[in-house]
Protein backbone atom coordinates (compact mmCIF):
# COMPACT_ATOMS: atom_id res chain seq x y z
CA UNK A 1 0.00 0.00 0.00
CA UNK A 2 1.34 3.76 -1.13
CA UNK A 3 0.78 6.41 1.06
CA UNK A 4 0.68 10.05 -0.41
CA UNK A 5 3.38 12.67 1.63
CA UNK A 6 2.23 15.87 2.36
CA UNK A 7 4.12 18.77 1.79
CA UNK A 8 4.80 22.25 3.59
CA UNK A 9 4.59 25.28 1.00
CA UNK A 10 7.26 27.44 1.38
CA UNK A 11 9.72 30.14 0.35
CA UNK A 12 12.41 29.96 0.79
CA UNK A 13 15.32 33.42 0.22
CA UNK A 14 19.39 33.26 -1.29
CA UNK A 15 20.20 36.21 -0.24
CA UNK A 16 23.20 38.30 -1.57
CA UNK A 17 25.32 41.05 0.65
CA UNK A 18 24.31 44.56 -0.59
CA UNK A 19 28.32 44.40 -1.83
CA UNK A 20 26.76 42.49 -4.57
CA UNK A 21 27.91 42.24 -7.79
CA UNK A 22 31.61 43.47 -6.93
CA UNK A 23 31.89 40.68 -4.08
CA UNK A 24 29.31 37.60 -4.52
CA UNK A 25 28.90 37.06 -0.73
CA UNK A 26 25.42 34.35 0.66
CA UNK A 27 23.54 34.85 3.87
CA UNK A 28 23.30 31.61 5.93
CA UNK A 29 21.55 31.76 9.71
CA UNK A 30 22.33 29.75 12.31
CA UNK A 31 19.19 28.04 13.35
CA UNK A 32 18.18 28.02 17.16
CA UNK A 33 15.89 25.33 17.29
CA UNK A 34 18.33 22.94 15.09
CA UNK A 35 21.97 22.08 16.77
CA UNK A 36 24.65 23.09 13.65
CA UNK A 37 22.42 23.49 11.00
CA UNK A 38 22.81 26.81 8.71
CA UNK A 39 20.52 27.33 6.34
CA UNK A 40 18.67 30.46 3.84
CA UNK A 41 15.70 32.22 5.25
CA UNK A 42 12.95 30.03 4.45
CA UNK A 43 8.96 29.62 5.52
CA UNK A 44 5.30 28.53 5.47
CA UNK A 45 3.27 30.09 2.72
CA UNK A 46 0.07 31.17 4.66
CA UNK A 47 -3.68 30.94 3.01
CA UNK A 48 -4.23 33.76 0.21
CA UNK A 49 -0.95 34.57 0.23
CA UNK A 50 1.31 35.03 -3.03
CA UNK A 51 5.13 33.74 -3.02
CA UNK A 52 6.42 37.05 -2.99
CA UNK A 53 4.42 38.04 -0.15
CA UNK A 54 5.55 35.04 2.16
CA UNK A 55 9.10 35.82 1.13
CA UNK A 56 8.53 39.45 2.70
CA UNK A 57 6.83 38.41 5.70
CA UNK A 58 9.07 35.81 6.16
CA UNK A 59 12.34 38.17 5.78
CA UNK A 60 10.64 40.55 8.42
CA UNK A 61 9.91 37.40 10.57
CA UNK A 62 13.29 35.89 10.54
CA UNK A 63 15.44 38.23 9.69
CA UNK A 64 14.64 41.22 10.88
CA UNK A 65 14.79 43.04 7.29
CA UNK A 66 12.88 42.84 3.93
CA UNK A 67 14.75 45.45 2.44
CA UNK A 68 15.72 43.47 -0.80
CA UNK A 69 15.78 43.70 -4.75
CA UNK A 70 14.71 40.69 -5.64
CA UNK A 71 16.78 39.39 -8.37
CA UNK A 72 15.23 36.28 -10.09
CA UNK A 73 12.81 33.30 -9.14
CA UNK A 74 13.93 29.38 -9.82
CA UNK A 75 11.40 28.38 -12.32
CA UNK A 76 9.68 25.40 -9.90
CA UNK A 77 8.75 23.84 -7.00
CA UNK A 78 11.30 22.11 -5.01
CA UNK A 79 9.97 19.33 -2.68
CA UNK A 80 12.46 17.69 -0.06
CA UNK A 81 11.35 15.32 2.75
CA UNK A 82 12.65 16.40 5.96
CA UNK A 83 15.32 13.80 7.88
CA UNK A 84 13.40 11.60 10.70
CA UNK A 85 16.18 13.32 13.08
CA UNK A 86 15.16 16.90 12.78
CA UNK A 87 11.76 17.06 12.33
CA UNK A 88 10.26 19.77 14.39
CA UNK A 89 6.66 19.98 17.06
CA UNK A 90 5.57 22.85 14.46
CA UNK A 91 5.67 21.31 11.14
CA UNK A 92 5.15 17.46 12.28
CA UNK A 93 2.04 17.09 9.99
CA UNK A 94 4.17 17.55 6.90
CA UNK A 95 6.61 14.65 5.60
CA UNK A 96 8.80 17.77 3.92
CA UNK A 97 8.28 20.99 2.03
CA UNK A 98 7.83 22.09 -1.07
CA UNK A 99 9.42 25.25 -1.84
CA UNK A 100 9.56 27.95 -4.46
CA UNK A 101 13.15 29.91 -4.47
CA UNK A 102 13.58 33.70 -4.82
CA UNK A 103 17.33 34.97 -5.57
CA UNK A 104 17.70 38.34 -3.61
CA UNK A 105 20.42 40.90 -2.78
CA UNK A 106 19.89 43.33 -0.32
CA UNK A 107 19.75 47.24 -0.76
CA UNK A 108 22.66 49.34 0.77
CA UNK A 109 21.82 50.63 4.24
CA UNK A 110 19.38 47.39 4.98
CA UNK A 111 20.11 45.93 8.74
CA UNK A 112 19.63 42.48 9.79
CA UNK A 113 18.28 42.02 13.47
CA UNK A 114 17.73 37.96 14.36
CA UNK A 115 15.67 39.20 17.75
CA UNK A 116 13.24 41.36 15.45
CA UNK A 117 10.31 39.06 16.61
CA UNK A 118 9.82 37.14 20.43
CA UNK A 119 11.21 33.68 19.39
CA UNK A 120 13.86 34.18 17.03
CA UNK A 121 14.23 31.63 14.57
CA UNK A 122 18.18 31.91 14.16
CA UNK A 123 20.78 32.86 16.77
CA UNK A 124 23.77 33.92 14.20
CA UNK A 125 24.29 34.57 10.87
CA UNK A 126 27.72 35.37 8.44
CA UNK A 127 27.86 35.87 4.64
CA UNK A 128 30.21 33.09 3.13
CA UNK A 129 31.87 33.21 -0.09
CA UNK A 130 30.25 30.41 -2.58
CA UNK A 131 33.29 28.04 -1.90
CA UNK A 132 32.49 28.01 1.55
CA UNK A 133 28.67 27.72 1.19
CA UNK A 134 28.37 24.10 0.68
CA UNK A 135 30.26 23.37 3.53
CA UNK A 136 28.16 25.23 6.14
CA UNK A 137 25.12 24.91 5.06
CA UNK A 138 22.87 21.54 6.98
CA UNK A 139 23.40 18.17 5.24
CA UNK A 140 20.09 17.61 3.48
CA UNK A 141 19.71 20.98 2.20
CA UNK A 142 22.75 20.98 0.20
CA UNK A 143 21.22 19.20 -2.69
CA UNK A 144 18.65 21.76 -3.46
CA UNK A 145 20.87 24.74 -2.45
CA UNK A 146 23.35 23.79 -5.26
CA UNK A 147 20.53 23.19 -8.02
CA UNK A 148 19.09 26.35 -7.32
CA UNK A 149 22.12 28.64 -7.23
CA UNK A 150 23.61 27.00 -9.95
CA UNK A 151 20.48 27.77 -11.78
CA UNK A 152 21.12 31.21 -11.18
CA UNK A 153 24.84 31.36 -12.51
CA UNK A 154 23.26 29.68 -15.64
CA UNK A 155 21.16 32.36 -16.10
CA UNK A 156 23.79 34.95 -15.31
CA UNK A 157 21.73 36.25 -12.03
CA UNK A 158 25.16 35.37 -9.81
Amino acid sequence: MQTTKSYRPNVAAVILSSKYPETCEFFIAHRSDIRNAWQFPQGGIDDGETPREALKRELLEEIGCDKVEVLGEFPEWISYDFPKKTKSKKIYAYDGQTQKYFLVRLKEGAEIDLQAYDIPEFEEYEFVAYEMLFKRVTYFKRKVYRRVIDYFIKEGLI
